[in-house]
C-alpha cells in the first residue's frame, strides 16, 4: 500500500478515534454509564418499587454495555494505528492477503479479509445456540405446549389439572352470574330513587 492510502487511512482512524472519545467523555458527562448512582447506593431497596429498581437496572445495564462498545472501538482503532506504524496495515493476520480497499474503506480498522472474517464468524456460536446455560436444566413452560408426544412425566399442564380437580363440589356452578341481590355491605341495597323521593 501506497504512502498516500497510509496517511489517509490514518487520518480516516485518528478522526475516528477522536469522535468515539468524545462520545465516551459525553456518556461519562450525561451519566450514561453510571446513571442514577445516587439511588443505587442506598443501603436497602426495600421502599423502591420492584419496576423502578428494573429501570435502573436497565440504564446501568445499557450505559456499561455502551461503554464497553466504545472501548472495543477504541482498541480496535489502536490496534490499526500500530499496524500502520509497524508497515502491516491491510495485511490479514489470518492468511496474510492483502486486505481489499473497499473493505479497508468501509471498516478501516479491519484486520481479516473478508474470506477470514466470515471463517472466524462461522466458528462462534450462532446468536441461537449462545443461550445462558441455566436454560439447559430449565423447561421452556408456556412456549411449547404439545400434548402429543404422550409424555408420561409430571408436566405443567398436569399440574393444574390436578389443582382443578381439588375440592369440587357437586351441584354448584362456578360461572359467573350477575348478583343482583346480593350485597355486601346492607347499605348498598339503598337504591338512588329512595334518596330522590326524600327530596323537597
Amino acid at each position: 500500500m501506497d504512502d498516500r492510502l497510509l496517511k489517509e487511512f490514518k487520518n480516516r482512524l485518528e478522526k475516528q478515534k477522536d469522535s468515539t472519545c468524545n462520545l465516551l467523555e459525553q456518556m461519562e458527562e450525561n451519566k450514561t454509564i453510571k446513571s442514577n448512582i445516587e439511588a443505587e447506593s442506598e443501603l436497602s431497596l426495600y421502599d423502591n418499587h420492584g419496576a423502578d429498581t428494573a429501570g435502573m437496572l436497565y440504564d446501568r445495564q445499557r450505559g456499561m454495555a455502551l461503554q464497553k462498545n466504545e472501548t472495543a472501538m477504541i482498541s480496535k482503532i489502536d490496534n490499526a494505528l500500530s499496524s500502520i506504524e509497524a508497515g502491516t496495515y491491510g495485511v490479514c493476520k489470518r492468511c496474510g492477503k492483502e486486505i481489499s480497499l473497499d473493505r479497508l474503506r468501509a471498516v478501516p480498522y479491519a484486520e481479516y479479509c473478508i474470506h477470514c472474517q466470515e471463517v472466524i464468524d462461522d466458528a462462534k456460536p450462532s446468536e441461537n445456540n449462545n443461550r445462558p446455560p441455566e436454560e439447559d436444566v430449565l423447561e421452556d413452560t408456556m412456549n411449547n405446549v404439545d400434548d402429543s408426544n404422550n409424555q408420561v412425566e409430571f408436566d405443567m399442564e398436569d399440574s393444574y389439572d390436578s389443582v382443578g380437580m381439588f375440592n369440587r363440589r357437586k351441584n354448584i356452578t362456578e360461572e359467573c352470574t350477575d348478583e343482583v341481590e346480593e350485597y355486601t355491605d346492607p347499605l348498598d341495597a339503598i337504591s338512588n330513587s329512595e334518596y330522590k323521593n326524600q327530596l323537597p
